[in-house]
Parts: C-alpha cells; sequence; structure tokens
C-alpha cells in the first residue's frame, strides 16, 4: 500500500502504518542529530509513547524560551528538569527560587513510587543525582551569600520601577544620577541618593543643578518620600558593598559540570516588584560585561526568569524597550533567558516574539477571562493536528505542549509531552544543610559583610559642616585652647580641634583618597570596580541605566 503524500491531521482507520502517521511526523521533528535536552515523550490521543523522545537541541537553548502554565501543573519541576541536564552538559545556570523548593537541586533525588511510574512511562532510567549548586539571597535575607547592588550601577530605570516612580519622576532621578555621575559622588546605598537629592533642592545645590536642567521641589519631595517608605520595608539591605559579580554565576564545578546558582527568594516573596527588578538588574550587568560570542555550540548561561508577570506590570515604555534589547542581543554573548509566567499573554508581544521555545503547561478556563486567554494562547502556538483548546484545559501535572527551535532554527512541530522526572530532591534541603553549604562556599566570605565606605552622604556631610564652621584669620593652623588662652569663649573646647581624618582628607587628593580605601579594603574585587567612577567623573550608561563596571 502507497503511504498518503499528505496525511490528514486525524487519519481515517485503518492499517497501524498510516494510524501512527502523524505522531510519527511529530517524532521525527524532535529527532536531532547533536546535542540535546530530554524533556519527555510524546502523548498521542492519550497514550504515552516512550520511544518517541521530545527533546530541545542544546545550541538552541540561547534562543529563549517560555515555561508557562497555571499553579500547580508543574513549571518548577521542569525548571528544575531542565536546570538538572544543562548542568549536567557543563552549561551554567541562574534560578530564582521564590517559593522555596528548588533548592533540592543539589541533593540527590529520592525513589519513590511515582518516579519509577513516571519513568517507565517516559522510557527513562531514572538515577538519584544531585548537582553542584550555589545559593544567594537577596540582601543576606534567607538562606544564601548576600546579593547587594550599589544604587550608582542598580540605575535611575529600574529603580524608578521599584520605587513606583511615573516618567516624569523617572526622568528627574535620571537627572540626579546624572549629576552624582559628573560629581564623582558615588552612590552606594539608599542613604547616598537621599543625601543628594536633599543637596540639590537645597539653595546651593539647586544653582548648580541649574545648569543641567533644575529638578523642581515638587518632585524631588515625591522622590524622597518613597526613598524613605522603601528603607522603611527593609530595602536598605539590598543596596551596598560589597556589591555581587554577576561573573560568580558562570563558574564550572571540578568535574565539569555546569554550576546552578539559585538565588533565595522565599524571605522577600512579598515584594515581588523588587525582587523581579533585581532580577532583571542581574540579567542586564551580564549583557553588560560579557564579550560577543556568537552563535556558540552551547550557552555559557541559561538565566530562568520566575513569576515573570512581575517584571511587566505597571512597566513604563522606555523600561520595555530595555527589556526587549536585551532579550534581542543577550544571545550573541552566550546567554539564554526563559520568562516563567501562568500564560503568554503575561509576556509583551515584542519579548514574546523573542523566544523560540516554548513548554505550555496545563490552563484554565474558568472564567470568561480565562477562556480569553486560552484562546490568546492557541494563537501564539504553529499549526496543529492536536486540538489545543481542549488539550491545553486537559493536560495532567507535568504534562506540557511543546515547541522548540531544531537544529535548523525552524519551529519544531507542536507536541504534547509528558515530561521526565527531575533526578534532584523535589523540594526543599533541610535548612540546616543549606547554611552549611552557603557557609563552606568559596565565595561566602568575599560576600558576608557589609562595607560601609566613604561614598556621597559621608562626602556631602563634610561639605556641609566645613561651610558651618565661620572662618578665622587663624586658619588653616588650628591649634588646641589651652596655646590660646581666651580664644573663642563661646565654644566649647572639644569642638576648636578638627578631627585629624578630617584635616587629612583636606590635605590630600581626592582621587588618591579613594585608592587607598580600595586597596586596602577587605572587599577589594568590588570596591575595585567603583574606581573608574571617581576617576573618569562619568559612569557610561546603557539600556537600563545600569552602570558599566570595569572588572
Amino acid at each position: 500500500m502507497t503511504p498518503p503524500t499528505s496525511p490528514s491531521p486525524n487519519p481515517p482507520p485503518g492499517p497501524d502504518e498510516a494510524a501512527d502517521d502523524v505522531p510519527r511526523r511529530i517524532a521525527a521533528g524532535y529527532a536531532f542529530t547533536g546535542p540535546a535536552l530530554d524533556l519527555g515523550a510524546l502523548l498521542w490521543e492519550g497514550a504515552c509513547r516512550p520511544q518517541a523522545r521530545v527533546r530541545i537541541p542544546l545550541p538552541m537553548l540561547n534562543r529563549h524560551g517560555l515555561v508557562a502554565g497555571a499553579t500547580g501543573t508543574g513549571k518548577t519541576k521542569t525548571l528544575q528538569l531542565i536546570a538538572e541536564q544543562l548542568s549536567a552538559q557543563g552549561v551554567c545556570v541562574f534560578l530564582a527560587d521564590v517559593k522555596g523548593d528548588l533548592s533540592g537541586i543539589s541533593a540527590p533525588g529520592t525513589p519513590n513510587p511515582k518516579v519509577a511510574s513516571r519513568s517507565a512511562e517516559v522510557g527513562q532510567e531514572w538515577t538519584a543525582t544531585g548537582f553542584p549548586a550555589e545559593f544567594y539571597a537577596l540582601g543576606g535575607l534567607g538562606h544564601g551569600i548576600p546579593v547587594r547592588a550599589t544604587v550608582t550601577s542598580f540605575g535611575p530605570v529600574l529603580l524608578a520601577k521599584v520605587l513606583g516612580l511615573n516618567r516624569t519622576q523617572e526622568q528627574s532621578l535620571g537627572l540626579i544620577f546624572h549629576y552624582a555621575d559628573g560629581k564623582g559622588l558615588e552612590l552606594v546605598d539608599l542613604k547616598d541618593l537621599r543625601a543628594v537629592v536633599a543637596f540639590l533642592t537645597s539653595e546651593e545645590g539647586r544653582a548648580e543643578l541649574r545648569e543641567i536642567g533644575g529638578l523642581s521641589t515638587a518632585t524631588a519631595g515625591v522622590i524622597l518620600r518613597s526613598l524613605t517608605a522603601f528603607e522603611a520595608e527593609g530595602a536598605a539591605d539590598f543596596f551596598g558593598e560589597p556589591e555581587c559579580d554577576t561573573a560568580e554565576f558562570l563558574r564550572s564545578a571540578a568535574d565539569g559540570r555546569g554550576t546552578v546558582s539559585v538565588l533565595e527568594l522565599p524571605a522577600v516573596q512579598d515584594r515581588p516588584r523588587l525582587f523581579s527588578t533585581f532580577l532583571m538588574w542581574l540579567l542586564a550587568d551580564l549583557f553588560h560585561d560579557l564579550p560577543e560570542v556568537g552563535d556558540l555550540d552551547r550557552p555559557k548561561l541559561v538565566f530562568f526568569f520566575d513569576e515573570a508577570h512581575l517584571l511587566f506590570a505597571d512597566a513604563s515604555k522606555a523600561f520595555l524597550e530595555a527589556i526587549t534589547q536585551t532579550v534581542r542581543l543577550i544571545r550573541s554573548k552566550g546567554v539564554g533567558v526563559f520568562f516563567v509566567t501562568q500564560t503568554p499573554k503575561d509576556v509583551p508581544a515584542d519579548v514574546l516574539a523573542q523566544l523560540g521555545n516554548r513548554v505550555q503547561h496545563a490552563l484554565r478556563a474558568f472564567t470568561p477571562d480565562d477562556q480569553k486567554a486560552l484562546k490568546a494562547t492557541v494563537r501564539t502556538f504553529p499549526d496543529s493536528p492536536y486540538d489545543l483548546e481542549d488539550l491545553l484545559t486537559g493536560l495532567g501535572t507535568g504534562e506540557a505542549v511543546v515547541t522548540v527551535l531544531s537544529e535548523n532554527g525552524a519551529p519544531t512541530p507542536v507536541a504534547a509531552t509528558r515530561l521526565r522526572a527531575p533526578e534532584s530532591l523535589m523540594g526543599p534541603v533541610d535548612p540546616a544543610e543549606l547554611d552549611r553549604a552557603v557557609r563552606e562556599s568559596a565565595t561566602y566570605e568575599r560576600y558576608a559583610q557589609a562595607v560601609d565606605r566613604e561614598s556621597a552622604y559621608e562626602r556631602l556631610a563634610a561639605r556641609t559642616a566645613e561651610r558651618a564652621v565661620p572662618d578665622a584669620p587663624s586658619r588653616p593652623e588650628v591649634v588646641h585652647p589651652e596655646a590660646q588662652p581666651g580664644a573663642h569663649p563661646d565654644r566649647e573646647p572639644s569642638r576648636e580641634p578638627e578631627p585629624e581624618p578630617r584635616r587629612k582628607a583636606r590635605s590630600e587628593p581626592e582621587d588618591r583618597s579613594v585608592v587607598e580605601q580600595v586597596v586596602g579594603s577587605g572587599v577589594f574585587r568590588s570596591l575595585a570596580r567603583s574606581v573608574g567612577t571617581q576617576l573618569g567623573r562619568e559612569i557610561t550608561r546603557s539600556l537600563f541605566g545600569t552602570a558599566r563596571r570595569r572588572r
């Protein structure tokens, strides 16, 4: 019998060869010759076909992706499954652990009947395996190596997003950063930024800022109130030094496997705008620092952006344009980005268009809005022999609809997939074990202790104090009271001698003072990146207004 040249999406009853033609064609679309990640086995007409493997070519991971689905459909386990296989193939991974259940990737999984059943269904040879992992925590809140950013490098666009500023206020904040950059006033932490805003609204500061555009008192007041409220929420812990060096995320383990960097977020999950924007800063920092490498046979890093809808909510046009540009260009630097959210409509169209790999878990359609979102999701997939509206509402936990980019860059056929079981622990590790792993990390001592060095706040305070002291004919020599009896009788003796550090600061060049601090610091790597701010006087900013740093 001659096989049909154009098989129908719903083949009529006939020989097994004709009935199996559609799933055979789908499976052929995933039969790659090069290295690939195994997602699972094909589902067709309710049956799992373990011989039909659904895979993602390793070189296509830097073409970005989307993992979507309703709550409880298995998105977290999908992240864990992909991260394990990337690590095994020498690719570094960054994961945001919002719920606190991804720390188990560092420990071998536990065999149980569910794992055995799933492995048998998809033809998986399951072996309990732990993977090399490092754990981080924003500002040191929670279990992990502290992750901090300086206000200077965080930049005005991202900070405006965190503070909830409107477009006009965002532009005014950018003006403040521009002034601080030009004057060499490093904004290390939030008190530095408050000090600069307060100075620029003073009589002396307004005169200086008027030359580059001015800043209204009302707008400055809004920014100051927003900063105060932000600090009251405990946000001061997230800004300061030593600043996180994102190059830490690109280290491989001694056995050649890629390190999985897990950012533990349970302690700050009630501040979603903050942690989602911090994730974007980490990605922007990688974009700034990494060299162009073109298309590699495997990515250097795959970055999973969990709760992605929080990043895009209430975002300004400039912010969205910066995200789109980052996603479009960062793949040429060897970085793949996967956004994780509930529905594709959470991601702006310009960003969604850059995501070549899709793993869509089940969706719910209980309300008219849900049904509208379901129809919109179906339209984002290529033509398919499946009834996707029916399929997406009927998928079980650990099942998904998949389409990826093939080795030649073309979309693969849509494949309903029963996903493999992760081989690491599907749940959190014991907190005591997690703390032990953090303390034993080679990078822990570098970031554990916060450092508060001289920056904008201290410099402006010293400047104000100097102007408050009346000039006297006898300056610059200030003598002790016992050497000059009767001098300044209305002044307390303890206030007359000027502190030694301040005299020294005035007697030495400012740049030399900063370099001495850097060289003498126990956190040299972090501080060295900021020397360019003092010496160059103007920070180069791009995209989100984040600062380019010299490593």
